[in-house]
């Protein structure tokens, strides 16, 4: 028996064109295993609730987007009996890339293809689902500007803004309960790692994994600016865990109280939360499609 997938496509995402990408569906999916569908979201929330709707009738719901869109289709599936694939049409990609799903459109298809699958964990801000980072403070600051003010979407508009604001932000003292030890800590902004990157191959956390049952709570600690081009490099290089300005504890059940209410981001989507936030982990909550070069880990 044939296995049926449903492709949900993001029209917009990664500021890339996606009219061709049905053809594309056509052209790559093996036909002698699956019957399948394509569908457009139309606006935010849309792909979830396509998602949510499709869940349990099809045996694989596959993203066609960035990191957004995966967000919006797995936290409508976690949980269930359907497979989350993912087609990368994003600008950072950042779970695709940790799960080794090639960037190219013919790679994408043959992994979908293949259709290896693992489950990997999740964590929960406030309620709200997460599956590669999520976190507040300098990055949240900026997705929320970026959101609010550019019209480009892509990495380069993003570090532009991101140029742009760093010299007017100013770090934040936060509160964290980490599995019942607490700290206090002035960070530059705080990300809790499912995955080891936030995309386009900068790993904030080089040693995270998806299926260790743990987030990874990484501190940032507020940096002289020159010292900004040594930080990216860090992560571009998976060294950023042993810099001097970068703390990081794993955990289960995480608290942060900060000052007052502020921007957060969930796997690089922007939202207001409140001055306290609870975090958890939900160990294996999803079932995914990985590359096959994909280490379990």
């Amino acid at each position: 028996m044939k296995r049926k997938a449903l492709f949900i496509i993001n029209p917009v995402s990664g500021g890339k064109k996606k009219e061709g990408v049905p053809d594309l569906i056509q052209k790559y999916v093996d036909s002698t295993i699956f019957d399948f569908e394509t569908t457009f979201s139309t606006g935010i929330s849309d792909a979830r609730d396509i998602a949510k709707q499709a869940a349990g009738k099809y045996d694989i719901i596959a993203a066609v987007g960035g990191d957004g869109t995966v967000n919006e289709v797995a936290s409508a599936i976690a949980g269930t009996n359907s497979v989350l694939a993912i087609i990368p049409y994003g600008s950072g990609n950042g779970l695709s890339r940790f799960l080794s799903i090639p960037m190219d459109v013919e790679g994408a298809f043959a992994t979908f293809n293949k259709g290896r699958t693992i489950s990997i964990d999740a964590g929960k801000m406030n309620g709200h689902w997460f599956f590669n980072m999520a976190g507040m403070g300098f990055d949240a600051h900026i997705s929320h500007v970026f959101a609010h003010g550019s019209k480009k979407r892509g990495f380069i508009s993003y570090f532009k803004s991101s140029l742009q604001e760093i010299n007017k932000y100013e770090p934040q003292l936060y509160k964290l309960d980490i599995d019942g030890v607490k700290y206090e800590r002035e960070a530059f902004m705080l990300s809790m790692a499912n995955s080891s990157q936030y995309g386009n191959n900068a790993h904030v956390s080089p040693t995270a994994s998806v299926q260790d049952g743990l987030l990874d709570v990484c501190i940032i600690k507020p940096f002289p600016l020159y010292r900004f081009p040594e930080m990216g490099l860090r992560m571009f290089t998976k060294t950023a865990d042993s810099s001097q300005f970068v703390e990081i504890i794993k955990g289960k059940h995480i608290i942060i109280t900060r000052s007052k209410p502020g921007p957060v981001h969930l796997d690089g989507e922007p939202q207001i939360e409140g001055a306290e936030i609870k975090i958890d982990v939900v160990p294996g909550a999803l079932k995914v499609i990985v590359g096959g070069s994909y280490k379990n880990g």
